[in-house]
């Protein structure tokens, strides 16, 4: 069976979702295609903090009605460093705030954008394999319920993340991976217990890293710095919760309401960019191109800018007749990418606990001193965590 589109997205997380919306609604025909269930989709725990240009692509997408009303709005956040607490006033700083919405929830809203719209969508797509896209007329071969299919496009965007067939599909004498592995994880745990503030709260102890988060007024968000040697099973809720007291600040740890975990994990932490993104008419999209350690809230936003900046090329090429501004795609997006890559690893090595010499050690002490004692280090901090702008496509 042949299919024919204009734009095959590979990926219906939220990447691929928010591209599709914003094609559809600008008379693009696309279709998705996504090797899981739409319960496992939906199951995948992750980021919360929105950046004011995903943001506003929502908006633009038409799919923000919930998130605007239910979304918490964060004009600052708060560092500690030796016991010593610094409030970060983004809305001062930059004119700009950020947004609390889980990920699950910006999915959940884009999956019923798609449906209401009719636009065509395969889930449990098996054997996707990409044909033909570096010259002539790309295509897409997949299994779905046993019947196999050929979907005919003009572009493809991979947005399969990490581990998905696009980049794999890339050749491999065109493409160069840079990569950082970190020598810790994060365990994490979600519960139904208010944040012990309305902020969040990044700590860097000696016993290890630890963050305060939240996805509500009513579900909280933790993380500690653990060893990648150690398994989750390890970590009864009770243990967690004592090692997170014991590395908040005391005024903090004594306002903790703590509760059984809805999810516990432990992630890995890496640094990872593949380049170029474009491969003729294939085009790399969040996580299949680039992956940051969680500690400055990029993963999510960093795959929106790459969406907007696709998406605006698509359109000039499809709609306007200037198919060369998708040569810029991969230039203009790696461009705000290694920025986020420098911010994630900075706040990485900022605020966790290294087996480092002396000096290495001096040096962290001084970094948090210098850029939370004067106003331009704090601007620094604050501007990069709200999301450098969105660079147009012209």
């Amino acid at each position: 069976m042949n299919i024919k589109t204009q734009v095959a997205i590979i990926g219906a997380g939220p990447s691929g979702l928010l591209l599709g919306q914003l094609l559809h609604r600008c008379g693009i025909d696309n279709v998705i295609l996504e090797r899981h269930t739409p319960e496992y989709v939906l199951g995948r725990i992750r980021a919360g903090v929105l950046e004011y240009g995903f943001v506003d692509l929502m908006r633009e997408a038409g799919v923000s009605e919930r998130m605007d009303r239910e979304g918490l709005v964060h004009d600052g956040f708060n560092l500690v460093f030796q016991g010593r607490r610094q409030h970060v006033d983004m809305k001062a700083l930059t004119g700009q705030s950020v947004l609390v919405y889980g990920q699950t929830e910006v999915t959940r809203d884009l999956m019923d954008a798609r449906k209401a719209s009719g636009a065509p969508i395969y889930y449990e797509a098996d054997e996707v394999q990409l044909h033909d896209f570096l010259e002539g007329k790309p295509r897409v071969t997949f299994t779905h319920q046993g019947q196999k299919k050929t979907l005919e496009c003009d572009y493809i965007a991979g947005c399969d993340g990490f581990h998905g067939v696009s980049r794999k599909s890339a050749p491999k004498d065109k493409i160069k991976e840079f990569e950082r592995v970190y020598p810790f994880g994060w365990l994490g745990l979600m519960s139904d217990t208010p944040p012990v503030e309305e902020e969040l709260i990044y700590v860097h102890n000696p016993r290890g890293f630890a963050l305060c988060s939240m996805r509500s007024p009513t579900r909280s968000r933790y993380y500690i710095q653990c060893s990648l040697a150690e398994h989750v099973d390890e970590w009864s809720d009770d243990r967690f919760w004592a090692e997170l007291s014991a590395r908040l600040p005391e005024d903090v740890a004594g306002k903790l309401v703590t509760g059984p975990s809805l999810e516990k994990s432990i992630a890995p932490l890496r640094s990872f960019v593949a380049e170029p993104m474009k491969f003729g008419n294939l085009f790399l999209v969040g996580d299949a191109a680039h992956i940051v350690p969680p500690t400055g809230a990029k993963g999510l936003n960093l795959a929106s800018s790459d969406v907007y900046t696709l998406y605006h090329a698509l359109r000039g090429a499809c709609l306007d007749g200037r198919p060369e501004l998708l040569d810029r795609y991969s230039e203009i997006a790696l461009r705000r990418v290694w920025k986020a890559e420098r911010f994630s690893w900075w706040m990485s090595m900022l605020l966790h606990t290294f087996d480092d010499d002396a000096f290495s050690q001096r040096i962290q002490k001084a970094e948090q001193d210098y850029y939370t004692s004067t106003r331009a280090g704090l601007t620094t901090i604050a501007e990069n965590y709200v999301g450098l702008p969105y660079e147009p496509v012209v």
